[in-house]
């Protein structure tokens, strides 16, 4: 007689383990027990999951006996220390962190794209990209599938919560001082105003930050080479060029990108809509004559890469630009991660 798998949500307690609790809640239950992983801090607090309140218990190796498939949602050191435990332990682990996403040995999986990629998993570990990878990838890829692609050249315009908790109570607090205070239009009235950038580099309300990340070489940020060698691994493109310009904008959810695409083959406007149209985890939305086109504000709460503005190239044939975005909490976050974990549950027999 076969069984349900037993789920842990590591890191329930935060800002993404609490969407991740909300997505369990609301698809398809296929799952046995869900237990519920934090630190020991939280250990004992009481949160509600497929509408029943489930005690908190503290990450010790024990917390993963019984278990089949854990999803990770904290740090890269939490991860990288406990993820490798679990899996001695023959759970599965479905990691969103940044610690094992370019290890040649963990496959770095989005479902709408590159699902079976996730049956080989040596080291018992599968990787989730980062969310602003994630908010264009489904995109990408299903145009890649269909014209070949040999570069992307991305501007990404990003969320105050990409930068966690912290960066959506900072962007909160320097709203509140902006509407208080006098602001003209120069820059430096916001630093005026503005005496802590909270985790930004420069002030966020009233403003756009030309920096996501940490310094990598080059002058590169961080959050700029993840694209690069992220889109890389997902689509099996180890040559693609990429160029990215990552953005922080003053908005608490959703990333958005402006994405100039070059193919292999001729593409046309309305062929790239219809494939779109399509595409699972893809909504087109794209009629500017009727003022359609996403914006943050669209894709917020919901599950697809909203998609929109598609232009041919003024000067290439074999080239498109397009606008999107995505709720960088859910699909570019908790929503791959619980979907990476359906995979599994679908592939894994328990008897």
């Amino acid at each position: 007689m076969s069984r349900r798998p037993n789920l842990a949500v590591v890191g329930a307690t935060g800002a993404v383990g609490g969407v991740l609790l909300g997505i369990l809640s609301a698809r398809a239950d296929i799952w046995g027990e869900i237990r519920l992983i934090a630190s020991p801090r939280s250990a004992g607090r009481r949160l509600t999951v497929r509408g029943e309140e489930v005690e908190v218990v503290a990450l010790r190796e024990e917390a993963f006996d019984g278990i089949d498939i854990a999803l990770f949602d904290v740090p890269d050191e939490v991860s990288a220390q406990w993820a490798p435990i679990a899996a001695a332990k023959s759970v599965v682990v479905v990691d969103n962190s940044g610690a094992f996403r370019m290890d040649e040995d963990v496959p770095l999986v989005v479902p709408e794209v590159n699902a079976a990629a996730a049956r080989l998993r040596p080291r018992g570990i599968i990787a989730g990209p980062n969310c602003t990878t994630l908010s264009m990838i489904a995109v990408v890829g299903a145009l890649h599938a269909e014209y070949g692609l040999t570069e992307l050249v991305v501007a990404s315009y990003q969320a105050a919560s990409g930068a966690g908790q912290a960066g959506i109570d900072s962007l909160r607090e320097q709203v509140k001082l902006v509407a208080g205070g006098e602001v003209g239009e120069q820059t430096g009235d916001l630093r005026a105003v503005i005496a802590d950038n909270g985790p930004f580099p420069a002030p966020l309300a009233l403003n756009a930050v030309p920096w996501a990340g940490s310094l990598g070489e080059g002058g590169w940020s961080s959050e700029e080479l993840k694209v690069r060698n992220e889109s890389r691994k997902i689509l099996g493109l180890p040559s693609l060029k990429v160029s990215a310009t990552c953005v922080r904008i003053p908005v608490i959810r959703t990333h958005s990108l402006a994405v100039h695409a070059v193919f292999e083959r001729e593409v046309t406007q309305l062929h790239a809509q219809e494939i779109l149209r399509e595409a699972p985890g893809v909504v087109l939305y794209d009629d500017p004559a009727a003022g359609e086109f996403p914006t943050p504000n669209d894709a917020v709460g919901t599950d697809p890469t909203w998609v929109g503005r598609i232009r041919r190239s003024l000067d290439d044939p074999t080239a498109l630009d397009l606008f999107l975005c995505g709720d960088n909490l859910r699909k570019g976050a908790a929503l791959n991660t619980a979907q990476v974990a359906e995979v599994v549950a679908a592939e894994l027999a328990y008897e």
